[in-house]
């Protein structure tokens, strides 16, 4: 029997919280699920119990360590949780939640983001003037909600609140908090002048400790009711995004990680803090290392969009496999129909906070199929687009694009995917890639070896796609027709903004 290490790694989502068990070779002995409810209680508006992050991530580890033997259990050695990034709670004095928390796919402040948004806090920060960091829906809080903010002792995010949760102390990882958007990210520290911005002081924040270093011992009252005895530590992890990275080995600045999830997230590994308009920046799993992040907030979101409102209802949009043999058959481009994926705004590469989205060229001869392939395409150019501008500005090709996510389990939309970036794409045969990351850090503090070295030894690749020139060529071209139609319509996105703020849907 085996007496090396197992951990366990979970990833709490923005729908759900995954647990599983693994060993240091990146097999999985055991799983755990639980889903999370999310309300939308206005337009652009998302919102969780901060409180159900907690008790998901006790149901779900609850279930992986009930699946293990008594033997397996014994040789648990730490733990360590991933999360949604740009997701925050506002908690009192008792740790008690004063509001639900705000999610990162939240939009409520652009107003906020005009206002205090610019190029300085931009390169301070890491992150470009969007609505995703949270330091502009702190600011909207201020404005909308200042009793609420009197009332609060603690500003924490997903993965500060876990660990309260579990160890009593109010301590966060760099490279989890990085995404509240209040860093001066090259020092890797929270900012004053940032803080007092939004109205903060840097009591209401946690303490920070490295990535891979321990938050303190999980309560020995929650280890006896997953059925373990021995005390562990709770290892300081980072976003779900810098985890994707961890989880599929792609630690090198010329190894891209691409994330076909809600969002679509690619990144690579930079030793040096940089920043630029086509990338934010984030705080790596690698202690002192940085993520240079593409971020598309409509991704698989907006595939199962059109599934639920345009496609079969009794499916409630899922895959639908008729949906993707049809769209197949379509002729890549569409006949030149051009889709704009801005339903969640636009993040990578214009930043625009206001910006909707379009389907551009609609004849008689358009039906389902075509437009669900335009929307794929889009997300697919978009991506692409991303990619070459990363690489100019680092000056360093990618020799591997991982791909990973739900959207990758369909074979249309994967090489549509590898068409438009004109790079082989490389799969991640592990479902829980995120969760896998926070092994890795897990991993790395039972000695086993360094994160590069866990993170090296635990990812498990599997197919590679390969582009077709053709299509490559033709993408290319569609690929400057997108960007010209985001152009032509910059201006008129201003004057729906402006209508929309008159005349409010709901």
């Amino acid at each position: 029997m085996s007496s090396e290490p197992l951990v366990i790694a979970v990833d709490s989502s923005t729908t759900s919280t995954k647990a599983i068990v693994v060993d240091a070779d990146g097999r999985v002995l055991a799983q755990g699920k639980c889903d999370i409810e999310m309300s939308t209680p206005g337009i652009d508006k998302y919102e969780q119990d901060p409180r159900a992050w907690w008790s998901s991530t006790n149901t779900a580890v609850g279930q992986a360590v009930g699946a293990l033997d008594a033997s397996e259990r014994a040789r648990v050695a730490a733990m360590s949780c991933t999360i949604q990034r740009q997701s925050f709670a506002l908690v009192d004095a008792d740790g008690e939640p004063v509001r639900p928390g705000i999610l990162w796919l939240d939009g409520r402040a652009p107003a906020q983001v005009r206002r205090l948004g610019t190029e300085e806090l931009h390169a301070k920060t890491g992150f470009q003037p969007d609505v995703t960091p949270s330091i502009y829906k702190i600011a909207w809080l201020n404005d909308h909600e200042p009793d609420n903010v009197a009332k609060t002792a603690k500003v924490a995010g997903v993965h500060a609140y876990l660990a309260h949760a579990m160890t009593g102390r109010w301590v966060d990882s760099q490279a989890a908090a990085d995404s509240l958007g209040l860093y001066d990210m090259a020092r890797l520290d929270f900012d004053d002048d940032v803080l007092a911005m939004v109205g903060l002081r840097r009591d209401q924040l946690p303490e920070l400790v490295e990535p891979g270093a321990s938050l303190g011992a999980i309560d020995p009252t929650i280890l006896r009711a997953w059925g373990l005895e021995q005390s562990i530590e709770l290892i300081a992890s980072c976003g779900d995004g810098q985890a994707a990275g961890l989880g599929c080995g792609a630690i090198g600045p010329d190894e891209a990680y691409l994330n076909m999830g809600t969002a679509l997230v690619a990144g690579v590994h930079s030793p040096e803090y940089r920043y630029a308009d086509v990338y934010r920046t984030d705080a790596a799993g690698l202690p002192d290392q940085y993520v240079l992040e593409i971020v598309q907030n409509s991704g698989a979101y907006l595939a199962g969009w059109f599934r639920s409102e345009l496609g079969r209802p009794e499916l409630k949009g899922a895959p639908d496999p008729d949906l993707d043999a049809a769209a197949q058959a379509v002729a890549p481009g569409c006949g030149g129909l051009v889709t704009l994926p801005y339903f969640n705004a636009v993040q990578s590469p214009y930043w625009n906070p206001i910006a909707r989205g379009a389907i551009v060229g609609l004849a008689g001869v358009h039906g389902r199929p075509e437009l669900y392939r335009s929307i794929l395409e889009a997300l697919s150019l978009e991506m692409a687009r991303n990619l070459r501008g990363l690489q100019d500005d680092t000056k360093t090709p990618l020799t591997s694009v991982r791909v990973m996510g739900g959207g990758q389990r369909s074979p249309l939309w994967r090489q549509i995917m590898t068409d438009c970036i004109g790079v082989p794409l490389t799969a991640c045969e592990q479902d829980e890639i995120s969760a896998m990351g926070a092994g890795v850090l897990a991993m790395a503090s039972t000695g086993v070896g360094s994160i590069e070295e866990c993170a090296k030894r635990m990812a498990k690749l599997g197919d590679v796609s390969e582009p077709n020139a053709d299509a490559v060529e033709l993408y290319a071209e569609l690929a400057e027709v997108q960007g010209q139609v985001y152009s032509g319509l910059e201006q008129i996105f201003e004057a729906q903004h402006a209508f929309a703020e008159k005349h409010p849907l709901g």
